[in-house]
């Protein structure tokens, strides 16, 4: 009896099962490039969090035929918990599929950026990228000057002597201060722990390797925090030379498609100033997050 048999040629351009069956291996190729926070951003794909990126990584995991998932990342670090979600979520997928990750640091992958770089199993850098800053920040204003020379009176009720620690309008207290440190002496601990479980023995002894410093590409790798050096092409061409690198990006909803119309409309709406106001702010945080590392 006679087999009709369809050439890979075509086989690989069928959708469904059929079309995953042959053809060559694939490498998923997943960017990681903004601020890391739960909070929506002014500018299109300026943000990475745990629901924006959810499905692309599910999609990223997703091939039959997929030989590893490739983090490109770009990142100067933001919310340690969304950080660790996004990277956990990364590792839950790696190990269901049994396929390897390797992250490659862009221009910066610190605080966070190297966080979500450290849910890879391989990490990678180029000479010139800034890597590292292992440490805790917080950031904020003392407006009570600013109100006194005004002439503002602060008016705050509070049912609880805890509610209003580190009030910007207020002056500064040092058990509010004290307090402070200790939760970020906190999260240092769990970013500390997470970058020794996953680079192991990896990781140089140097005692300063915690202390929030970054370096470049070359003496990161003499650390341990990266694997080696060279570019997502390079390094995937050579590791994979067979594979399709298939790129998975996020879906941008209607209103960032349409681009700057969806501003324009919420600004003529009642609350307008304030949205605005709150998206002016939003664009100064992330650019003061770019400007620690020079970019």
């Amino acid at each position: 009896m006679d087999v009709l048999r369809i050439p890979a040629a075509v086989t690989s351009r069928l959708p469904g099962r059929l079309g995953e069956s042959v053809g060559p291996p694939v490498v998923s190729v997943v960017r990681l490039q903004g601020v890391i926070s739960a909070q929506a951003a002014p500018v299109p794909r300026q943000v990475l969090s745990i629901s924006s990126l959810e499905k692309v990584l599910e999609r990223a995991f997703a091939p039959e035929r997929l030989a590893a998932v490739a983090l490109v990342i770009n990142s100067p670090g933001g919310s340690p918990t969304q950080s660790e979600l996004i990277g956990n979520r990364i590792r839950a997928l790696a190990a269901e599929k049994d396929v390897p990750v390797l992250a490659f640091c862009e221009d910066v992958a610190a605080s966070g950026g190297y966080w979500l770089a450290c849910a890879a199993d391989e990490i990678y850098a180029c000479s010139t990228s800034v890597v590292g800053s292992i440490g805790v920040i917080s950031a904020g204003f003392g407006l009570d000057g600013l109100i006194e020379r005004w002439g503002v009176t602060r008016r705050l009720h509070t049912a609880g002597g805890s509610k209003s620690r580190l009030d910007p309008f207020l002056p500064e207290r040092p058990e509010d201060v004290a307090w402070l440190t200790g939760l970020q002496e906190q999260l240092h601990e769990r970013f500390t722990g997470w970058v020794r479980e996953r680079r192991g023995d990896r990781l140089a002894t140097d005692t300063e390797l915690f202390d929030g410093e970054v370096w470049l590409g070359e003496r990161a790798r003499a650390l341990g925090l990266v694997d080696g050096i060279g570019s997502a092409h390079d390094v995937l061409a050579e590791r994979f030379p067979d594979a399709e690198q298939r790129p998975v990006e996020q879906r941008r909803p209607l209103l960032a498609r349409l681009g700057a119309g969806g501003s324009a409309a919420r600004a003529g709406l009642p609350g307008g100033v304030a949205g605005a106001g709150h998206e002016l702010l939003s664009a100064l945080e992330t650019r003061a997050a770019w400007a620690r590392y020079g970019l």
